[in-house]
C-alpha cells in the first residue's frame, strides 16, 4: 500500500519532473515547471490522490513542498515520512 507521505511525493515528481530529493526543497517557482499552471496541476494532483478539495485561501499558500505538508493536515492528511 502507498503511503501518504509516497503520494504526497509522487504529485511533485508528476507534476515537475523532479525526484523525491528536488521535491523535498522546492518552493513555488523556484523551478520553471512551478509556476501558476504547474500549481494549479500539482493542486489537483494531490486533490485525486487524498480525495479532498482544497479552499482557495489554501491553494494560494501552498508557496513550499514544506507548506503543503502543513496545509494538509486541515484535512486530516499527516504526511510522513
Amino acid at each position: 500500500m502507498m503511503t501518504d507521505y509516497k503520494k504526497y511525493v509522487g504529485a511533485f515528481e508528476e507534476s515537475f519532473e523532479v525526484d523525491e530529493e528536488q521535491a523535498v526543497n522546492l518552493t513555488y517557482q523556484s523551478i520553471e515547471a512551478w509556476d501558476s499552471i504547474g500549481h494549479m496541476n500539482l493542486v489537483a494532483s494531490l486533490e485525486d490522490n487524498f480525495d479532498i478539495m482544497m479552499d482557495t485561501d489554501d491553494i494560494i499558500d501552498f508557496d513550499s513542498f514544506n507548506k503543503g505538508i502543513e496545509l494538509l493536515k486541515k484535512y486530516d492528511i499527516n504526511i510522513e515520512k
